[in-house]
């Protein structure tokens, strides 16, 4: 997805089926990632300083526009591809980043199961709030790791567990207890 031509950095904002999102970039990936908002503007100030706003962007960053908008029509993307410019994060959140990019589409694991995978067995709330900083959701999916006992857990992007529940559906995850049996039509 990447083109060595594209040495510049700056952020981009699209609409998506689920809302508006954006991204910025560096010249050695994206750097932050803004989940769907109802308005342009939301996405355009959380990304204030991050580059400057680039309406047609080229290269593997149109490319990841595209696949973006494709995830949130309900397409089965993988993003574990896109360079990500994670420079000034410690090494316990990259081992969990790491471990999160290797979800597959539709996979959810526990805070404790990431935590176990990435190394760092033990660590389910340190897991908890290294998601809760992740600077480029969707790209590193802290949207697939849920809590224990089939419960949807925390986010902090706008709409909050709202929306990873919307994006777990995307992926054809349900989270939360099972439907109750019927056990009789009650006529």
């Amino acid at each position: 997805m990447r083109n060595n031509s594209d040495k510049t950095a700056g952020h981009t904002v699209f609409e998506t089926q689920m809302g508006f999102t954006g991204f910025a970039w560096s010249e050695a990936g994206i750097t932050r990632l803004c989940l769907p908002e109802k308005s342009r503007a939301g996405v355009e100030r959380r990304l204030a300083g991050h580059g400057p706003a680039v309406a047609q962007p080229q290269g593997w960053v149109a490319e990841l526009v595209e696949a973006i908008r494709a995830y949130f029509a309900g397409a089965d993307i993988d993003f574990s591809a896109v360079p990500v410019d994670l420079s000034g994060i410690d090494a316990f959140r990259l081992d969990i980043y790491a471990a999160a990019r290797r979800l597959a589409f539709g996979e959810a694991v526990t805070y404790g199961e990431l935590a176990r995978r990435a190394g760092h067995e033990g660590m389910a709330r340190e897991t908890g709030a290294a998601l809760g900083a992740n600077p480029v959701p969707l790209v590193v999916p802290c949207h697939r790791i849920v809590a224990a006992g089939g419960k949807i857990g925390g986010f902090s992007a706008p709409g909050g567990s709202a929306t990873k529940e919307k994006m777990l559906a995307l992926e054809g995850v349900r989270v939360g207890p099972p439907p109750p049996a019927q056990t009789s039509f009650g006529f």
